[in-house]
């Protein structure tokens, strides 16, 4: 576990959302008005990105129980089973892709899996069997992850949303809110991680052991509790008023986490009490940030940039703070994509890289988060 450790904790996940949410600043900011391609990425890349997607999601299929076809983290066996936070990814940023039917099946596939507490599955394997912690099977490093009950609630939104599958909404509406209520949450209405018994926290920094009240975590719960929120509205269904008050407490309470020396946030305020450069970005990504907190973040990224990036992937923490203890210009955004895309042309489509260090090739979800930048 330690060596394990060790190389995540220097990796740089491709997976990161942080890439997104970067892009998506400086879509916003740098090319409002624009449509079509803000990035200015060649039609030939575009088109090899959409093809190598369309790769990955095929060649992680596989049957799970009941004939259910599952999609994978990964294509290369590495993996076997329906991982909730990488359907949601998946179908967040490359649903158009993918079969609307084999989505709602997975739906179905992770939800039979709820505890009777209402704790979410970390994954369900192609036996049918969940599991809630990350950990080998039958070695868990914690009870679950805290972030399990906001991914599936994400992933049933974005599917709803993209097939307006009301009937869908309604069936489970209550099964997402038992997994939210399992989600732990302090006074301030943050999602807290207690240092005597730490639960896993993000799913891609899921062993590093962040402690006390969590930014990235927090940030999931927000916007799974602002989508539960705005379907219920939609649909007339549910209580629509539990979600909004857990969201409007996450906003209130977030900047419980902000360094205002940095201008970014804290990963946590116990153990692991870090700048995160993935949270600070995702934190713009889902509208939580005042215009402030925005410049100042996007100022930051930028002027860290050599630090935090490397072929367009994203670092957990930017290269001269090493490891985890206990304005971007569309100049830059277009330079991160292109390296990206270029990466993964000459080197494959990985889980992450490092110097000299790569870890499990074919990985889907890096595929997807791309794709939808070039969408």
């Amino acid at each position: 576990m330690k060596n394990n450790r060790t190389l995540i904790q220097k990796s740089i996940a491709i997976t990161a959302i942080s890439l997104i949410a970067i892009l998506a600043f400086a879509q916003t900011e740098g090319q409002k008005g624009k449509s079509g391609n803000p990035y200015g990425i060649s039609a030939e890349k575009i088109q090899w990105m959409k093809e190598a997607t369309l790769k990955q999601l095929k060649g992680c299929r596989v049957k799970g129980a009941g004939d259910t076809w599952i999609h994978t983290p990964d294509g290369v066996g590495n993996y076997k089973s329906l991982w909730t936070r990488d359907s949601y990814y998946m179908v967040e940023y490359a649903g158009d892709l993918m079969d609307p039917n084999e989505i709602k099946a997975s739906i179905y596939y992770l939800l039979k899996g709820q505890r009777d507490d209402g704790c979410i599955p970390d994954r369900v394997n192609a036996a049918g069997q969940p599991v809630y912690s990350p950990g080998p099977p039958g070695k868990p490093i914690a009870d679950n992850a805290l972030d399990n009950g906001p991914f599936m609630a994400m992933l049933v939104c974005t599917y709803v949303n993209q097939y307006q599958d009301e009937a869908l909404f309604r069936e489970v509406e209550l099964q997402l809110r038992r997994g939210l209520d399992h989600t732990t949450v302090k006074e301030s209405g943050l999602v807290y991680n207690s240092p005597e018994n730490p639960q896993c926290v993000y799913g891609f920094t899921d062993i590093v052991r962040k402690t006390g009240n969590l930014l990235f975590s927090s940030l999931l719960y927000y916007k799974a509790n602002l989508d539960m929120y705005q379907l219920c509205k939609k649909y007339e269904c549910g209580n629509p008023a539990i979600y909004k008050r857990r969201y409007e407490y996450v906003r209130q309470s977030i900047n419980k986490l902000w360094n205002e020396d940095n201008g970014m946030f804290w990963a946590a305020d116990i153990d692991c009490k870090q700048i995160d450069i993935w949270g600070s970005a995702y934190a713009v990504e889902v509208g939580i940030t005042s215009e402030e907190q925005t410049m100042r973040i996007t100022t930051y990224l930028v002027e860290h940039y050599d630090e935090t990036v490397m072929n367009g992937q994203i670092r957990h923490l930017t290269r001269s703070e090493g490891t985890w203890n206990n304005l971007f210009k569309p100049s830059l955004a277009k330079d991160m994509l292109e390296k990206v895309i270029t990466d993964f042309q000459e080197n494959g489509i990985n889980e992450c890289i490092n110097d000299g260090y790569v870890k499990v090739p074919n990985f889907v979800v890096s595929a997807t988060n791309v794709y939808a930048l070039t969408r």
